[in-house]
């Protein structure tokens, strides 16, 4: 059946709009897909609120407005605060964008399985397979930029496959969603290279040897320097936040991999496997190779990947930046496994895999018995969501105890931004002191006022403190009472009085970023 050709198709305009064959894709599978989207939406719901906070969110609150701060651009936290102060500052209002990312990457992967020629098992295949998978289950749960990424990284690669085999057009809805990718994370601009670099490397030229393959390469036409452009536009903003900041993002991206890199090197490789699952991961593979072989126009996608790697490995920072383009080589390889392999099969091998997806990614072990499991070592975000209002209630026991007077001259100084956000969550309820901590964007918040001479000071390096005040002692320990070994367990309160030099001597030395 012949296509008709869109105005402007005719003659060898490098910009001109060619619709592809491709335009003749299978119907959206409503029904799977959708299916899909309701129940991970209701589990995801169900146990929001189970084990507490993790400590990120509670870093989020409490952030001010701003176009930027030196470790994130500001879409997630302003998502986290304009929720609290629209439907209440609760867990289950903190998780409400998480959930809503995740949903929303299931629909894109699916489109992308779409895309390639999925029919409806493929896009059922690629639905439950990526909404019940570790990696997309662990940040659809709790409310990271990561979340975010999930969702924009696959729906800029989703425009960039319909660019190539349908309309060129969409090159400028590839820029409008990287534009907004740029207010989550900077990284974006990685993908973007390894695209580029992909397109450079492994566009089938001999293939495509005709009087138009010039005109097909889809860097020889003005629409993705058109999508560049109003990417730029689009995320201008927070690009003149940084430049004007001194690109505090490199100097975050550095610190994360000065703390990093040994541990990101040797477990990245493992973690290419564990991201949706080892049985999921013999799916991307074959998309892998099955995009090299049958999507020529495509290959920039294999190309890209390790590319991808090779920042990660660089840059040390963190493990899963390769992860939004897995799910799409995942959704690639849905379509010809869903062709080959009986339902019965597929199905099972989804089950079985969802199975331990959701107990290691989702809090559905009691609390009490975490610590029992390997859960905890597994999963770091379970680790960093217990114990909050326990480790808070132990501070305040350590202030109830300090004499009045101290009590009213005292501030609470945290090692990190995870207690801090704590003491802000749930310190008020308790007569607590504001809490102040040098980490991050919080460091930039302080001093303390010169009226506050006694500090109580959470720190897992109590001698280094002797020679900040007067005097400091030790009053307390933390413990979440579950046995659950994360960064707060055993670490010491002390109460330390008259900072020496004052908070102008003390102040610049508290400050890291990591």
């Amino acid at each position: 059946m012949a296509v008709a050709s869109a105005p402007g198709s005719s003659g060898t305009d490098p910009g001109a709009v060619r619709p592809r064959p491709a335009d003749l894709r299978p119907a959206f599978a409503w029904g799977p897909v959708g299916t899909a989207v309701l129940v991970l939406g209701a589990l995801l719901t169900a146990v929001s609120t189970q084990y507490g906070y993790h400590r990120d969110e509670l870093y989020f609150r409490m952030l001010d407005a701003a176009w930027g701060y030196v470790d994130q651009p500001p879409l997630t936290p302003w998502l986290a605060r304009t929720f609290a102060e629209l439907f209440g500052d609760t867990l289950l209002v903190m998780r409400i964008p998480a959930t809503l990312a995740h949903l929303a990457a299931i629909v894109v992967i699916a489109l992308v399985a779409r895309e390639l020629g999925g029919r409806t098992g493929a896009q059922a295949l690629a639905a439950w397979g990526y909404g019940t998978a570790a990696i997309p289950l662990a940040f659809g749960h709790t409310f990271l930029t990561a979340s975010l990424d999930l969702v924009v990284w696959p729906a800029v690669l989703l425009c960039m496959i319909r660019a190539v085999q349908r309309d060129p057009r969409w090159w400028l809805a590839a820029g409008a969603v990287t534009g907004v990718a740029l207010y989550n994370k900077l990284l974006v601009v990685a993908l973007l290279g390894a695209v580029v670099l992909g397109l450079l490397v492994a566009w089938p030229w001999r293939a495509l040897r005709t009087s138009d393959a010039a005109t097909r390469w889809p860097l020889a036409t003005p629409w993705p320097w058109a999508g560049a452009v109003l990417a730029l536009l689009v995320g201008l903003p927070n690009l003149v936040y940084q430049a004007t900041n001194g690109w505090p993002q490199l100097a975050m991206g550095a610190a994360l991999g000065e703390n990093n890199a040994a541990e990101v090197r040797s477990e990245m490789w493992l973690f290419q496997l564990l991201t949706l699952g080892p049985p999921l991961a013999l799916v991307w593979i074959v998309g892998l190779v099955w995009v090299w072989r049958r999507r020529p126009t495509l290959r920039f996608l294999v190309v890209a990947y390790p590319v991808l790697l090779v920042f990660t490995y660089a840059a040390g920072s963190q493990t899963y930046y390769a992860t939004g383009l897995l799910s799409v080589l995942f959704a690639a390889g849905c379509v010809p496994v869903a062709d080959r392999v009986r339902r019965g099969t597929a199905v099972a091998v989804v089950l079985a895999n969802a199975v331990a997806c959701l107990v290691i990614s989702l809090p559905l072990v009691p609390v009490a018995l975490l610590g029992r499991t390997p859960i905890a070592g597994i999963n770091s975000s379970a680790q960093d969501a217990v114990g909050w209002p326990e480790y808070v209630r132990q501070i305040a026991d350590v202030h109830a105890a300090l004499p009045a007077a101290d009590q009213e001259r005292s501030v609470i100084l945290t090692q990190n931004y995870g207690e801090a956000g704590a003491v802000d969550r749930f310190g008020p309820d308790l007569g607590l002191p504001p809490a102040y901590s040098g980490h991050n964007q919080l460091w930039e918040y302080g001093p303390p006022p010169d009226s506050a001479t006694v500090a109580l000071v959470l720190t897992e390096s109590p001698g280094a403190w002797d020679d900040r005040f007067a005097e400091c002692a030790v009053q307390g320990r933390l413990d979440n009472g579950v046995g659950v070994d994360n960064e707060e367990q055993g670490v010491p309160i002390l109460v330390c009085r008259a900072p020496v030099g004052g908070w102008a001597a003390v102040w610049p030395e508290l400050r890291h970023l990591d």
